[in-house]
């Protein structure tokens, strides 16, 4: 029956096709389809509804984050752009910043980790404070080398020594004494580290070092002495107050032709510093007639105790001379085998198993600057970071370039000097330092304008070239060494420190109309007073006191005082 059905069904689509108007009819009618119930589907899943407030909040943490980047590589403008912004997103929501306890939560962490930032900021000083340095690494050698004499050195490094010195030869004669074999020893041994580094930083600098030595026609070896004075670190301080790659002090600076001041100090330059060191070593090479050894010796101990050395002694032989301790320090007997060496692993560091450092001249551009500018927004303007600034121009003390330097020439990264240039060209008097000025009057002191801003006298007076017990006439101008400017209030227009303008910020947030006054809680810093912590905060010193129930206007380091919001005071 089947097979019929499926013919008579095959031979009636052929008569169709056929245009037969006969109808074929088969005998039997064709069994009934069975109908088969289709599944129910299940119903697509709903698409998920995006939560606003988990969006805003992500936004607003994106723009936090992007601010904490951009002050980590000193950008205050856009740092502060992208903290604004993080907060602005919350208040333009048409949720309110606080009506939804997640926004609440977010909002209120934010405003604290701003204000943190800020009052960080504001511990740490603005544009006038000073940098840090670094401990020059001579104090600690000349210390261990005269606590712990280095032992002697084994047959295979004196034989390893006296073949590299008869193979390559010196420019200043250096002999097979035991006390510098010893040194090599000790520099392939527990001071490796130490000299891999010094070998590493100075690379960038041995160019411009030798060029300068070669035109001053002085022997190249010396250009490794920063080996052991600093490491060839720019921001290397002694306990002696020695500054500097090539570690002079400032009397010895200054009659080399080196710019000591409250803005600058030129010992940290490495290339002015070099030029100062190669005028002082022909110096000290007419005074000894020429023995390296000697000048060596003058370098460390200074010329006057060395040439009363010889006279006493009446030896003019260095070796000789440092046998015995009645006549030079044992610091500088130590000295000048520390220094040769260094000479001999410098000039032949693979030699001794350390890695030979490609000598790369450091490269940068030069831009004169119309007026002092804070580094921060120098860096910004550059579009590098203020380390790199401060890298390229360790003669900079402050995180300022110097007031009264007409065209101050600060170095910038390779390539960037065209921007910098633009940037500078459309800036306007209020895009630069934000300086403070006080006008002396009748009868004050420098000690009165300096309790006035509570600020140390000496800073008054070296910040405008005076000394200490300078006297005042009324209608002098004074540079008062203590900037209004923050970490991020780097608009001078600002007329209040960002931590006041943030709460600001935080009073347009939608809140209840009754709230309780913010309350902080600010923990006395060194150097803090009264005035200054309510200048800080936007209130009074009557305030503060009346606040922390105080009676005097007297505060310790350390304690710990009530602010309050000063909108509801």
């Amino acid at each position: 029956m089947m097979r019929r059905t499926l013919a008579a069904g095959f031979c009636l689509a052929l008569a169709a096709c056929g245009g037969n108007p006969k109808p074929q009819v088969p005998a039997t009618p064709p069994a009934p389809a069975k109908v088969v119930a289709a599944a129910p589907q299940p119903p697509a899943p709903a698409r998920p509804v995006p939560d606003p407030v988990a969006s805003l909040i992500a936004s607003s943490q994106n723009h936090f984050e992007a601010g904490e980047t951009e002050l980590k590589a000193g950008h205050l403008d856009k740092a502060r752009q992208e903290f604004d912004r993080s907060v602005q997103v919350l208040l333009e929501s048409p949720y309110g910043a606080r009506t939804d306890g997640r926004m609440r939560e977010h909002f209120d962490r934010l405003i604290d980790r701003i204000n943190a930032y800020e009052m960080t900021a504001l511990a740490q000083g603005d544009g006038f404070a000073e940098k840090r340095y670094e401990a020059a690494p001579i104090d600690e050698l000349l210390k261990n080398a005269t606590t712990f004499p280095a032992p002697t050195a084994d047959a295979l490094t004196q034989a390893t020594v006296k073949a590299d010195l008869e193979k390559n030869a010196h420019d200043i004669p250096i002999p097979e004494q035991p006390k510098i074999f010893s040194y090599v020893e000790v520099f392939q041994g527990r001071l490796r580290d130490y000299i891999q580094e010094s070998l590493a930083r100075g690379a960038r600098y041995l160019p411009m070092i030798q060029s300068v030595f070669r035109a001053e026609g002085l022997p190249l070896d010396l250009a490794y002495i920063p080996i052991i004075e600093s490491s060839f670190k720019t921001n290397a301080v002694s306990k002696a107050s020695a500054k500097g790659p090539w570690q002079f002090m400032k009397p010895t600076a200054q009659e080399h032709g080196l710019k000591t001041d409250w803005f600058i100090d030129e010992r940290s330059d490495p290339e002015k510093a070099t030029v100062a060191a190669a005028k002082y070593l022909k110096t000290l090479s007419n005074m000894f007639d020429g023995d390296w050894n000697m000048v060596l010796a003058a370098y460390n101990g200074g010329p006057g105790r060395v040439s009363r050395a010889i006279k006493r002694s009446g030896i003019d032989d260095f070796w000789q001379l440092s046998a015995t301790s009645k006549y030079l320090p044992h610091e500088t007997r130590e000295y000048v085998p520390l220094i040769m060496a260094a000479m001999i692993i410098g000039r032949n560091p693979a030699q001794y198993g350390f890695e030979a450092v490609a000598a790369e001249a450091q490269q940068y551009d030069k831009v004169a600057l119309p007026r002092a500018l804070d580094l921060r927004r120098l860096a910004e303007w550059a579009g590098t970071s203020v380390d790199e600034i401060q890298a390229l121009n360790p003669e900079l003390r402050r995180w300022t370039t110097p007031l009264k330097y007409p065209n101050y020439e600060v170095k910038v990264p390779s390539g960037t000097a065209d921007r910098l240039s633009a940037r500078l060209a459309e800036a306007s008097p209020a895009d630069f330092t934000a300086l403070k000025w006080y006008t002396a009057k009748k009868g004050e002191t420098l000690l009165t304008v300096a309790r006035r801003f509570s600020v140390s006298r000496a800073d008054v007076a070296e910040a405008n070239n005076l000394t200490v017990k300078a006297r005042l006439r009324p209608g002098q101008e004074l540079i008062i060494p203590r900037a209004p400017a923050t970490l991020l209030a780097a608009r001078t227009e600002r007329t209040a420190p960002t931590a006041v303008a943030s709460r600001a910020i935080a009073e347009k947030a939608e809140s209840p109309a009754d709230a309780e006054p913010a309350q902080l809680t600010y923990r006395v810093k060194k150097g803090d007073t009264l005035f200054s912590i309510a200048q800080l905060f936007d209130t009074t010193v009557a305030k503060i006191k009346t606040w922390n129930r105080l009676s005097s206007n007297t505060i310790a380091p350390g304690a710990r005082l009530k602010i309050f919001s000063s909108r509801s005071h």
